[in-house]
């Protein structure tokens, strides 16, 4: 049986530390999914991704090896090589890649809890756990996703648990503001409302 796992991070190293450690533990590129706040812009289509950090275009290496870009390609770069910008209701500009992202978007054009929500639940998380990790992406963080053999999730929620959001005491925190669910009709935040976010986590997002 095949099981959905997802962690929220405040700072999007750690989530591509994430990412990284799943692929090292053996969990396939088509199976994990990335999709981070892009609000500041952090990333564009002109920026060249190198992951790997040996001077060459991750995308460039990845068609070398007949590999697809938005699959997850092979070889070190892994998933990551593969990120893109999309559009995703109530989010704004996020960066993502991989199975999630996909069904996110696909999702938007079908029922009202379509989006990231319609995505995750789709995927087996709970209702309430898709809404907090929604608007955690809207609040300027960083979510991955896996699905993997039920045998292997305990191992596989240790390797995601390192620096990922408590997402109990984050929702909690939300609630106490006044908040109660994520709207993807509602306005993503800019970056300005990004950034006063992340203050109150203390957050380095680099």
């Amino acid at each position: 049986m095949t099981v959905t796992i997802s962690r929220l991070y405040d700072n999007r190293t750690d989530a591509e530390r994430a990412v990284q450690r799943l692929e090292a533990s053996g969990v396939p590129h088509s199976d994990i999914s990335i999709v981070a706040n892009n609000s500041d812009s952090w990333y564009s289509n002109d920026k060249k991704p190198d992951r790997d950090h040996d001077g060459v275009d991750d995308r460039a290496e990845g068609a070398g090896k007949g590999a697809g870009i938005g699959a997850g390609i092979g070889g070190a770069a892994g998933l990551l090589a593969g990120l893109g910008l999309l559009a995703i209701p109530g989010l704004g500009p996020v960066v993502a890649a991989g199975w999630l992202a996909a069904t996110a978007v696909g999702a938007a054009a079908g029922a009202a809890t379509g989006g990231l929500v319609g995505a995750l639940t789709e995927a087996g998380v709970s209702e309430a756990d898709a809404h907090t990790y929604a608007e955690g992406v809207r609040r300027g963080g960083t979510l991955v996703s896996a699905r993997v053999a039920e045998a292997d999730r305990g191992r596989l929620d240790a390797v995601l648990n390192e620096s990922s959001v408590n997402l109990r005491d984050r929702s909690a925190a939300w609630q106490k503001a006044g908040w109660t669910s994520f709207d993807p009709a509602g306005e993503p935040y800019g970056a300005d409302e990004v950034r006063r976010e992340r203050a109150l986590y203390g957050n380095d997002v680099r």
